[in-house]
């Protein structure tokens, strides 16, 4: 097949300001390209991800859906990501694409349709995705400890685990404070070693603190009242950590163990487990990024349907041409 010009955007997502979010590639024609055509691209932008927009299948096409998206890291194509489903959207939007559902775009990917929309802010438009279900379980044996192990994290300083799948497999721990989150030397042999032996693509470490003004969470135990209650926000945490109730790292293996900057899936099925124990309220502000030299801002929410919302700022870094 010859090589066609096809339109590209580099976007930057979860956050206001170019080069401070997770960047993302966008072609925006995948038509006629194969598998390992796909697949090789992705290697060579060497960014956590890349996607190719595509005509969505009949099925899908008679739902409602706008596009299809299909989604590669430079090892495997993803089922969903976070990230890639609102820089897909914003570079859909901005190359003209038009929504059938008034301002709800509807995307296809491997996980099925998911629904986005579209939230005017004083610096333009804001995107959110609502999550995708969640399926998740406690952690049995020592896998739990195996994790902190390899993190470096004390066992003390964990309030709670899951496993968590909502396309991706995680496995997800909150611990007692942002700055246990932002001090985590991770041994990355190690965890690279325990993400195979347990099929999981990537560990999310996370803590959820409230200041005085804040509604208060239930104490599930004395260790739990000291990290929820009422003292004042996030007295152990760094500065730069006290303006948003959770801080979040992301570890993942993509041909070797790295550190996300942003992750929105994994940000989805944080915020709907951490909800349904009641450990986080219907609405909050997470930061993460700050351990890898960037500044991303995840706003969650959920609504009176109980629909958990994951949106984030975007904005276009590079636009132009790929041969492909």
């Amino acid at each position: 097949m010859a090589r066609l010009a096809r339109g590209l955007r580099q976007i930057d997502v979860f956050c206001a300001h170019p080069y401070l979010g997770n960047p993302l590639a966008v072609v925006l024609d995948g038509s006629g390209l194969s598998d390992d055509a796909m697949q090789r691209f992705a290697r060579w932008t060497h960014l956590a991800e890349t996607t190719f927009v595509l005509p969505p299948s009949p099925g899908a096409a008679a739902a409602g859906a706008d596009y299809r998206v299909r989604i590669f890291s430079p090892g495997y194509e993803m089922p969903f990501a976070g990230h890639p489903t609102l820089g897909t959207c914003h570079a859909w939007l901005e190359a003209g694409g038009v929504p059938r559902a008034g301002t709800t775009v509807l995307q296809e990917c491997q996980a099925g349709l998911i629904r986005i929309r579209q939230t005017a802010t004083a610096s333009g438009r804001r995107l959110a995705f609502a999550a995708p279900a969640l399926t998740r379980s406690a952690p049995v044996g020592t896998v739990c400890a195996d994790f902190a192990a390899a993190l470096g994290l004390p066992s003390d300083r964990i309030l709670a685990a899951q496993h968590l799948c909502n396309g991706p497999r995680h496995f997800g721990l909150l611990v007692d404070s942002a700055a246990t989150v932002l001090e985590l030397e991770p041994d990355r042999g190690a965890l690279a070693r325990v993400l195979q032996a347990n099929g999981t693509s990537g560990i999310g470490v996370a803590s959820m603190e409230y200041g005085q003004d804040a509604p208060l969470l239930i104490a599930r135990s004395n260790r739990e009242a000291r990290a929820f209650g009422q003292r004042s926000a996030q007295d152990n945490a760094p500065a730069a950590a006290r303006d948003t109730a959770a801080e979040v790292r992301f570890f993942f293996d993509a041909l070797g163990v790295v550190e996300d900057t942003v992750t929105g899936s994994f940000q989805a099925s944080l915020a709907q487990w951490l909800m349904e124990d009641g450990y986080a309220p219907e609405r909050y502000e997470a930061a993460q990024g700050r351990c890898t030299g960037g500044d991303g801002r995840v706003y969650v929410e959920r609504d009176s349907t109980g629909t958990v919302w994951i949106g984030g700022d975007t904005v276009t870094c590079i636009a132009g041409e790929v041969w492909l």
